[in-house]
């Protein structure tokens, strides 16, 4: 049955945390008067004592009225859910295609096009969302599509694109995917298809891209993992003809247990278009929302490996926290990491100030907003820079082509000298 593009005049739009199959919390509910969203708390959610976005959007009785343009007037944390990039996109071509012009679509009726199948555990219904498919994927097929709807050319399987990759934030393509462990089989599933069944991620290449992009990715998340960076299992799914598919396990989802998720950017409401934030502002932020400076560390290293690792895409968006069911703030694993001049050639993220050229000195200003010792920081920064320097080795395990490898090799070996 085809699905509404749109929400009935005057309709609210219910907001929970849906924990499992089996424990959904109300959490509040979205209304809009005028072009002025409106937010008003579950009474039970109140009296629970879990605060879903502590800085913006503490818990409070009565209407709360956003203002907040850039993130389509919703508060920070409900923005969160919304696609960019490639999902906006997505939606914005299938409003076209029913004759409906996609400035006429407000934010609930985008997030509920997300309905229940977003990143985290906030679901929103009632659900305008894609019908979900189980039949088995055909990456290569998706991502020829993915390129033509890039490209203007065609909108074929575009109901098949947003049914995988509507949903998730980012420019590049993406795809949602479940991947049974013992036989390697994809899905697009959203919903649990049960044990030996595993949720993931999976890119696709844009012209932008090193035509060896997957390989590139997974080099970096090798590297990463070996400077200490926490990073999800990552995989590379066979092409017929290309390089391969990059692919990250979801740190949201774990089987049907589903973990809320936060970025920076709608935690501070910081822009993520625009550079808006300093790793200065990312150790405090981790450090006071999780209370423990293991996760400060953890923020310490992500900063040095983007920058000795010359990943200088690293914007609002680009940094997650997670909150399980008791209310425990955790910095989420590292994503999208890889190698990236920047806009300018600078950090979108600045480092104590410094975008272009970081030196040690700014690094030890990040340290010490984490709350780390010198010779603890310095430690983790020698770490780094020995992962750094195996990137020749890492990049041709991982498949990486010749002339990828020393192009990036020849930037990467400067940022550390």
């Amino acid at each position: 049955m085809k699905r509404a593009m749109q929400l009935p005049p005057g309709a609210t739009l219910a907001v929970s945390l849906e924990w499992d199959s089996s424990i959904v919390v109300p959490v509040g509910r979205l209304g809009m008067r005028g072009r002025q969203v409106l937010f008003e708390f579950d009474r039970q959610f109140l009296l629970e004592g879990m605060e879903l976005s502590p800085l913006h959007l503490r818990r409070r009785p009565g209407v709360i009225e956003t203002v907040e343009p850039m993130f389509d007037n919703l508060p920070g944390v409900f923005a969160d859910s919304l696609p960019d990039g490639w999902g906006r996109l997505l939606l914005d071509r299938a409003a076209r295609r029913s004759g409906i012009q996609p400035q006429l679509l407000t934010p609930l009726d985008r997030l509920a096009h997300v309905g229940r199948d977003g990143i985290g555990a906030l679901v929103y219904r009632p659900e305008l969302a894609a019908d979900g498919q189980q039949e088995p994927i055909d990456l290569d097929r998706l991502a020829d599509a993915s390129r033509t709807v890039l490209e203007g050319k065609s909108d074929d399987l575009l109901d098949r694109l947003r049914a995988v990759g509507g949903s998730p934030q980012g420019a590049r393509p993406k795809a949602l995917v479940q991947i049974e462990t013992i036989t390697g089989r994809l899905t697009g599933a959203q919903h649990e298809r049960g044990p030996g069944w595993r949720h993931f991620i999976v890119k696709f290449s844009t012209l932008a891209d090193f035509p060896d992009m997957g390989p590139v990715e997974l080099a970096y998340a090798r590297m990463a993992a070996a400077a200490g960076v926490r990073i999800p299992e990552v995989l590379l799914l066979p092409s017929l003809h290309g390089h391969g598919y990059f692919a990250s396990a979801r740190f949201d989802r774990d089987g049907d247990r589903r973990l809320h998720v936060a970025t920076a950017a709608g935690l501070l409401h910081a822009d993520f278009r625009m550079p808006s934030l300093d790793y200065v502002d990312l150790a405090k932020l981790t450090v006071r929302l999780t209370q423990d400076h293991r996760e400060g560390e953890q923020m310490f290293r992500l900063m040095a490996f983007n920058v000795l690792a010359h990943n200088r895409d690293d914007h609002a968006k680009q940094f997650s926290f997670l909150m399980d069911r008791t209310g425990v703030w955790t910095l989420a694993p590292a994503y999208d990491l890889t190698f990236a001049h920047g806009v300018a050639g600078e950090h979108t993220t600045s480092v104590a100030g410094e975008g272009k050229t970081p030196t040690l000195a700014h690094m030890h200003k990040v340290a010490d907003a984490a709350g780390l010792a010198r010779q603890v920081a310095d430690r983790i920064l020698e770490q780094t820079r020995e992962a750094v320097r195996r990137w020749p080795e890492i990049a041709a395990e991982a498949g990486v082509t010749e002339d990828t490898s020393a192009e990036i090799g020849s930037v990467i070996r400067a940022e550390r000298s």
